[in-house]
């Protein structure tokens, strides 16, 4: 049998007089098993019963040839099972006897059996299941009440009572339900056509059916009836309180669509392209209730607005700065420390003391899961490598990266943002750069912290710094402009400086201070090696298949001592990019490489006469020359 809804009555059932022929019915021996799904039948019920299965056919076959074959029927536990045995039956069904063969139209090749149900049995054991299922059972005698039970007939007259009630409330049931139940004279068929139409559970069914005395038969029915009656005065409530939501959602629809006619009246219609690209942004944010409730109330004073006028616009730039806006996106950190090792040794020969912060950090945030993003403060001279490191950094922990110079900012504004009064307002740098690497955990460079001009006319940008460098501050980071708190405490600042004496004291607390010192010849020339002549050789377009130029380690080192004099690696960049310029001129005018590898000797044919020597500041002879100075 294929599955079937049990929320319809489709039975029908009467029977006058005596019942106990019918009922007692005893076959030995083994009979055929349909087995139905969803379904359980009582005794003396007449119902129609889909059949689909090859089991259910096949019986069905052998039965049409003998409509006197005797068989029985018996549900399953579980509906879902194709080819149920013995363990899949519930225990007790009905004989039955088959009274018509209704083939169905299509190419389902279904056929609908209307069936009699008899009286009850028990399944002691399935003895086949192919091409039918065969089975031993034994006949379930029930004990009949007598016709001076007056607890039966109370009882009875309250399961009608009930039943009725019950099919008025259920909306799911048809009326002709209660017309059926008023025919039905026999109380005791009566009982069993309840059982078997009304939509209860299928393991309260299988237990009714199992009762083998009818008055507990009828009492279990009543309890069950309660019970469903409770269940559907709930359901009902539900219905009741979700209507009352549902026509008060359709009097505010009703009144937004009178709005909108007037505003389309008006020539300001709702449902511009503008306002619905701004409500699709919005449904993928993950921003806080606080957040999105501002939105909401930003987003209708829009419509208050006609699109042609300057507000329009300001309130339209706003709404966009906030969808715009990274707000609770994050980008998983890749916390491999032997990795993230690995890439700023690769990137950058030295700097120790900063690799290894940077390393504490994402092991304990390894270990944590969460935490507060340091604010670090690189220092040194220029050209060592501070602001590159950055970069390496965010390569390191696969985040975004982003960079704001902070040379000459004279006005507070550029931090915090200028407020909406103003014409020509936007949010500050802060914010503009957190929306440009559309992740709120960015590595965030403060390049050249130490140059901020402070005490201008304009404010103090220097003071504007200080809460978003304070990590106890900086989960709530107001903007004149957005007017509503973002959380930076999981950005990773780095501010870069030359000298510390010109930063602010307070700017400098909040910050760790790490020293980036100068490099010595050695170091220089290891960086020239891996880092800057292969560089320089790319760049002045020597890679190409064939002789590339090289240094020797002497050739760097009068490059470093005779032709530079600093602490970082900025100069000796330029020189070596300057003997590359002129090999690569060389090689474009005679198209062959001079000489392949570059010697001392070189050296001052490709860059002219060294303007520093070592021998000034090495002896004592030379007036005016001290050696610690040097």
């Amino acid at each position: 049998m294929n599955k079937r809804s049990n929320t319809s009555i489709q039975m029908i059932a009467d029977y006058e007089g005596d019942v106990t022929n019918m009922l007692n019915v005893h076959v030995d021996g083994e009979i055929p098993i349909l087995a139905t799904r969803n379904m359980a039948l009582f005794p003396g019920v007449i119902a129609p019963v889909i059949i689909g299965r090859k089991q259910s056919l096949s019986l069905l076959r052998k039965i049409r040839r003998n409509q006197d074959t005797a068989f029985a029927v018996f549900c399953q536990k579980d509906q879902e099972v194709e080819h149920p045995g013995e363990n899949d039956l519930f225990s007790y069904g009905v004989y039955a006897k088959l009274v018509k063969v209704l083939e169905m139209p299509g190419p389902s090749n279904n056929h609908t059996a209307i069936i009699q149900a008899l009286g009850r049995c028990k399944l002691k054991r399935v003895t086949r299941t192919s091409p039918f299922m065969l089975a031993e059972v034994t006949q379930a005698m029930e004990e009949m009440p007598s016709a001076k039970d007056t607890e039966f007939k109370t009882a009875m007259e309250d399961l009608r009572s009930i039943t009725l009630n019950y099919i008025r409330q259920n909306e799911d049931l048809p009326d002709e339900s209660q017309f059926a139940l008023n025919n039905i004279s026999n109380d005791i068929i009566a009982v069993d056509f309840v059982c078997t139409n009304l939509p209860f559970d299928i393991k309260d069914k299988e237990e009714l059916i199992a009762t083998n005395s009818f008055k507990d038969r009828v009492i279990g029915t009543l309890r069950v009836l309660h019970k469903e009656l409770q269940l559907l005065e709930l359901k009902q409530n539900i219905r009741s309180k979700t209507r009352e939501d549902l026509d008060e959602q359709q009097r505010e629809y009703f009144l937004q669509q009178q709005i909108k006619n007037i505003k389309e009246e008006l020539g300001n219609g709702d449902g511009s392209p503008e306002r619905k690209e701004l409500e699709e942004k919005a449904k993928n944010k993950k921003w806080p209730e606080e957040i999105g409730k501002v939105f909401k109330k930003e987003l209708d004073k829009l419509d208050m607005f006609n699109p042609q006028s300057p507000e329009y616009s300001i309130q339209f730039n706003y709404l966009q700065t906030m969808t715009n806006l990274p707000w609770g996106e994050y980008t998983t950190d890749n916390l491999d420390l032997k990795r993230a090792q690995r890439i700023l040794n690769n990137d950058h020969y030295g700097m120790e003391k900063v690799k290894e912060r940077i390393l504490e950090y994402m092991a304990v945030l390894k270990l944590r899961g969460d935490l507060k993003s340091p604010i670090i403060c690189l220092y040194g001279p220029p050209g060592v490598g501070k602001t590159s490191l950055g970069k390496s950094i965010a390569s390191a922990m696969k985040r975004k990266y982003v960079r704001m110079s902070l040379g000459g900012l004279h006005d507070e504004s550029e931090i915090r943002g200028h407020r909406r009064t103003y014409v020509g307002a936007m949010p500050g740098r802060i914010i503009k750069n957190i929306q440009k690497a559309g992740s709120s955990n960015p590595v965030f460079i403060l390049d050249e912290i130490d140059k901020v001009t402070q005490n201008t006319v304009n404010g103090d940008p220097s003071s504007a710094l200080l809460e978003v460098l304070d990590p106890e501050q900086n989960n709530a980071f107001h903007d004149n402009y957005l007017d509503v708190d973002y959380d930076l405490s999981k950005v990773l600042f780095i501010a870069t400086a030359n000298d510390l004496g010109s930063i602010p004291r307070p700017l400098l607390d909040r910050m760790e201070l790490i020293e980036v010192s100068g490099y010595i010849t050695e170091e220089k020339i290891e960086i020239a090696k891996r880092h800057l002549i292969p560089r320089e050789i790319d760049n002045c377009g020597l890679d190409e298949k064939g002789a590339k130029p090289t240094f020797n380690k002497a050739a760097i080192e009068k490059i470093v001592e005779q032709y530079t004099r600093e602490s970082g690696v900025r100069q000796l960049e330029k020189q070596v990019n300057k003997a590359l310029r002129k090999l690569a001129y060389k090689k474009a005018l005679d198209r062959t490489l001079p000489y392949e590898k570059i010697t001392p000797n070189e050296i001052e044919d490709l860059l002219g006469k060294p303007p520093f020597y070592r021998d000034i500041y090495q002896g004592n002879d030379y007036a005016g020359v001290v050696t610690g100075l040097a």
